[in-house]
């Protein structure tokens, strides 16, 4: 069986707890004992924790508190967003030595492709315990690997032996293998399309055979056929190696809960309308539309606003948040500010017959990214930001170690 060669070969790599991980990795001190990653010292929620604190019940989304409670020797570490981002990075740049295909999904997790690898490396099992032994040698981390014909199974299958686990279904099992599991437990099943098929007596992947595709595809399109091969152990959808251009350009914080003081509020919207306009700059963009939201207790509020030119200026952007300040917002607490760019555009393709010069401000602008790049995140910035160390950054949901997604 090992030297049967596989139609499809699809590997998905987790790392094992990786911000813990890291943490743990640099601190000696700290290997063994229950930490927990928070965003910032002030952070109250756990963003994730080593094993050793699962152990006593601690997960994701646990508050601080009641970690404690569990746990009086909980260690609260700050999360150090670029330092993850940088063993991310080094990690999937070793993967494409296994093969080229290579999708990162998240700032932990990566599909490889390794069907035409397989003359070159071997079996599954040999291609599995080459990915850890690369893992291991560029971070010094584990990481648990699940191999499959199929990105849905290989999924799966990673989450079946952790920490530190291989796993492998092959196709002609995955079906079998896949029948007694919950298909909510598959990845892009929500609990609205497992409600959907739970009225339909669909509990299980095996339930799926007896529910046409055609129902499935109705109310959901493409998605919907998808689903139905998923739980069949067939997904169909082929790796995504490239990063599409970017239909916006956003950041988004949590501020303290139910902020009433608008300069408060005032400098977080400061903070993400420098942060947008950074990354506008570093890949030579513009924009002039720009969506501003404040998040109260009744929802989103705010509005899509114009610059009366396209731009990649925070002051231009800060104008529009003033704007939503003056005319949107009426006191009530605020929970979380965004700003995002629409449809940004390669800075200098619009051409404008009665647009100010610019030349100054973007000079200016240049030498304070080259600065900030060299020596941090906004060492030059308006001075209303200095004092912002309540306001650490994360890793974007959509994070990716190349192009306009490389943030946090």
């Amino acid at each position: 069986m090992e030297n049967i060669r596989w139609p499809r070969m699809i590997a998905l790599v987790d790392m094992n707890a990786f911000f813990a991980s890291i943490e743990q990795a640099d601190r000696p001190e700290w290997q063994g004992l229950p930490i927990g990653i928070t965003n910032g010292r002030t952070g109250t929620c756990i963003i994730t924790c080593s094993y050793e604190a699962r152990a006593y019940g601690i997960r994701t989304g646990m508050r601080l508190k009641e970690a404690r409670q569990r746990c009086p020797d909980f260690i609260q570490v700050p999360a150090r967003p670029e330092r993850y981002a940088t063993v991310s990075t080094r990690i999937m740049a070793a993967l494409e030595a296994v093969t080229p295909l290579v999708e990162v999904f998240s700032v932990d997790e990566a599909f490889l492709d390794l069907t035409a690898c397989q003359p070159l490396w071997g079996s599954a099992g040999h291609m599995g315990r080459l990915i850890k032994q690369t893992v291991h040698r560029v971070s010094g981390l584990s990481c648990s690997v699940g191999v499959s014909g199929d990105k849905t199974t290989a999924k799966y299958a990673a989450k079946l032996d952790k920490p530190d686990g291989l796993c492998i279904i092959p196709p002609w099992e995955a079906q079998q293998r896949l029948a007694p599991v919950p298909v909510t437990e598959l990845c892009g099943i929500s609990r609205g399309i497992g409600g959907f098929l739970a009225e339909r007596g669909i509990h299980t992947c095996g339930d799926m055979k007896h529910l046409p595709i055609g129902e499935l595809a109705r109310r959901f399109g493409n998605p919907g056929r998808r689903i139905w091969y998923m739980c069949q152990g067939q997904d169909p959808e082929a790796l995504v190696t490239h990063v599409a251009p970017p239909k916006s350009i956003g950041h988004g914080k949590v501020v303290p809960p139910d902020t009433r003081d608008r300069a408060v509020i005032h400098t977080w919207l400061l903070h993400m309308s420098e942060k947008v306009a950074t990354r506008l700059r570093r890949h030579s963009m513009e924009a002039c539309e720009f969506s501003i939201g404040l998040r109260t207790s009744q929802g989103w509020t705010g509005d899509t606003l114009k610059t009366p030119f396209p731009t990649q200026s925070g002051h231009s952007i800060m104008k529009l948040c003033d704007v939503v300040l003056d005319e949107y917002w009426r006191g009530e607490g605020i929970f979380q500010v965004q700003v995002t760019a629409l449809r940004p555009q390669p800075k200098g393709q619009q051409l404008s017959l009665f647009g100010g010069d610019t030349r100054k401000v973007d000079a200016c602008n240049q030498v304070m990214d080259r600065v900030n790049e060299r020596y941090g995140e906004f060492v030059l910035a308006p001075a209303r930001l200095l004092k912002r160390s309540d306001m650490p950054n994360v890793i974007a949901p959509a994070w990716k170690p190349f192009g306009h997604r490389k943030t946090v």
